[in-house]
């Protein structure tokens, strides 16, 4: 039997992906590693987003910001400010702020602060000599992001959203998984694989040798820290980018 590969990610997307996966003969089993708390708003996060005309870019790093951001939105700007440059870390990113709609710009290749920030579009915006940018997000994360905006002369300002937290009951879900036969993982965050590596536990000698498929170099190289030993990189984190990656690297059969 061909060992299952463990999906990790939100169970919305998790089942998404589990489909697409499911639908070329790919064993899958679905786990969150994360679980999400919605950050309450503040008065601080209210300014922001009252301020959002003052804004030359906002930046949504995840399809739950996107989601979150435009519910603030709503709330506040019932007619969207002109003259704002839109972005999305990732095509599904950008998908829900262009449904919304927004002009939304993503990068075609690589989903990852560096590539975001190679799009033609920011070579006018970091020239600029006031620029201010708002970064839709999670609480902590994408500092490198920031760090290259205010390292050109830019101010960045967070809108936190949510706060991503271990999923409930992890070692055991973990061990589940593994004795169903799981022997290659999806971790798409920094975040994630290390709630992953705490939850294994004792048996984490034997899971850092699953195949551990990741979005880009920075989690790769934590993986390689924690002890992974096989570990593949996907183009980005979107549902192209995995099935892509996952398709080119298959578990094999046991024996095979």
């Amino acid at each position: 039997m061909t060992p299952a590969v463990l999906l990790t990610r939100l169970p919305e997307d998790n089942q998404r992906l589990a489909a697409k996966l499911d639908a070329l003969g790919i064993q899958t089993c679905c786990m969150p590693l994360l679980q999400i708390r919605l950050e309450e708003e503040s008065s601080e996060q209210r300014s922001l987003l009252l301020d959002l005309d003052r804004y030359q870019a906002v930046i949504a790093v995840s399809p739950v910001a996107a989601r979150l951001g435009l519910e603030r939105l709503d709330r506040y700007w019932p007619q969207v400010p002109v003259g704002i440059d839109w972005f999305a870390v990732g095509e599904t990113t950008a998908g829900i702020l262009r449904d919304y709609p927004l002009p939304a710009r993503a990068p075609e290749q690589g989903q990852d602060s560096e590539a975001l920030l190679a799009l033609p579009r920011w070579q006018a915006l970091l020239a600029e000599p006031n620029l201010r940018v708002m970064i839709w997000r999670g609480v902590g994360g994408r500092e490198h992001l920031a760090s290259q905006i205010r390292a050109a002369g830019g101010q960045v300002d967070y809108l936190e959203l949510y706060r991503r937290l271990p999923a409930d009951n992890l070692p055991q879900s973990i061990r589940a998984a593994r004795q169903a036969g799981v022997r290659g993982i999806v971790v798409l965050s920094i975040q994630a694989l290390e709630y992953w590596h705490n939850a294994a536990g004792n048996e984490w000698s034997q899971q850092r040798l699953w195949r551990c498929w990741v979005p880009g170099a920075r989690v790769a190289e934590r993986a390689a820290e924690l002890g992974c030993k096989d570990i593949v990189m996907c183009s980005g984190a979107d549902d192209d980018a995995v099935i892509a990656a996952i398709e080119a690297h298959p578990l094999k059969a046991q024996g095979e």
